[in-house]
């Protein structure tokens, strides 16, 4: 059955389109899809992400049960209110999931995972620490709504819209802070700057409208997708998933291997080495990449991950697999339709705080 989020109905009154995603009935777009993201580029623009999974980890033992868990190092978050990406291996050196690790306070960590991997996650959490023999509380946080407020004014509206949420004035980036009941992480998946909040379930109501009072504009999936394809973000089940190492998904840097903490999956990853790349395609003809496309290139095959139309580019991109051998600038043809197409192989991102940077 499709799930709720509890603003479904909110957005409904909105005259949001509704789709099916990862099991959850989310909106598309409120009016046009190129318009949020515009507003999200040039201004504010708020996301409902109720959908993504909030699972807290606390105990005694927490920090050495998640050094053994995931394949970055908790221990660098050396003071809480820090947030650090990481990802989630399995034994073959696979990626269970990506996700963002807030420290709360000594001994208790806040992790947000994607919506439709977050009863696996729970239960792969679970599994490894009765394995291991740790004494924790694994709690997922349903009792939260999640609302994602993006662009170069967002921290200013949100302030605007919640006055106490001033204690985040000089949060820097990829950290958190607990504002009553709100939690404001000033993290995001756009490539502009911004909050994403939790708070009480039946506060996210008023929450969403007190923004929209402040003038931040609803936004739906279409643009969230395309905003972080230009931001050169990984999408779960896309640029990586159980079957592609982090090092091929170009998250590396999310890997912490070079020391002699253990973590599952690790000897894998270093056994199979680096064998793929995660590059971005500029098309250079008419036409638009999609997901799956075959990538011609002078050094072997690869294959298209992400793609779409770019608002702020008003050209097609995309992020694709390709062989290592092949270099930034290099001229490749991408199979559309079953024809070639001209493309440029770039390094992501492509828009990142409102400027183009290739």
């Amino acid at each position: 059955m499709t799930r709720q989020t509890v603003l479904n109905e909110l957005h409904r009154r909105l005259g949001a389109r509704m789709v099916e995603f990862g099991g959850w009935e989310m909106p598309l777009y409120y009016g046009s899809q190129i318009e949020e993201h515009h507003a999200v580029r040039r201004d504010c623009g708020m996301f409902d992400v109720s959908h993504m999974g909030v699972i807290d980890v606390s105990g005694t033992e927490a920090t050495p049960f998640l050094r053994r868990l995931l394949a970055n190092d908790v221990a660098r978050l050396a003071q809480p209110g820090r947030a650090l990406y990481s990802v989630m291996l399995n034994e073959a050196g696979g990626v269970v999931d990506d996700l963002i690790v807030y420290a709360l306070q000594p001994g208790r960590y806040r992790l947000v995972v994607n919506a439709s991997t977050t009863e696996k996650d729970l239960a792969w959490i679970k599994r490894h620490c009765t394995e291991w023999g740790y004494c924790l509380d694994i709690h997922p946080r349903v009792d939260l709504a999640m609302i994602a407020v993006q662009g170069p004014q967002a921290r200013q509206r949100v302030w605007q819209a919640f006055p106490l949420s001033r204690c985040s004035e000089d949060m820097p980036r990829f950290s958190a802070v607990e504002c009553g009941p709100m939690f404001i992480a000033r993290t995001g998946y756009t490539g502009e700057d911004g909050f994403e909040l939790a708070l009480p379930k039946e506060q996210a109501e008023s929450c969403w409208q007190r923004l929209q009072e402040a003038g931040v504009r609803p936004c739906g999936l279409g643009a969230r997708d395309t905003l972080r394809l230009e931001a050169g973000m990984p999408l779960y089940g896309q640029e990586m998933d159980e079957t592609v190492s982090p090092l091929d998904a170009g998250l590396g840097w999310t890997v912490a291997l070079h020391d002699a903490r253990d973590f599952v999956g690790k000897h894998a990853v270093l056994a199979q080495g680096q064998r793929w790349q995660l590059a971005g395609l500029l098309l250079l003809d008419r036409g638009v990449l999609r997901s799956q496309q075959r990538v011609l290139t002078a050094h072997g095959a690869g294959r298209v991950t992400s793609g779409g139309f770019a608002p702020t580019l008003q050209q097609s991109i995309g992020l694709a697999r390709l062989p290592r051998a092949v270099s930034c600038g290099e001229a490749v043809e991408v199979e559309i339709r079953d024809r070639r197409h001209a493309a440029r192989v770039v390094k992501p991102p492509f828009v990142r705080n409102g400027k183009i940077l290739i």
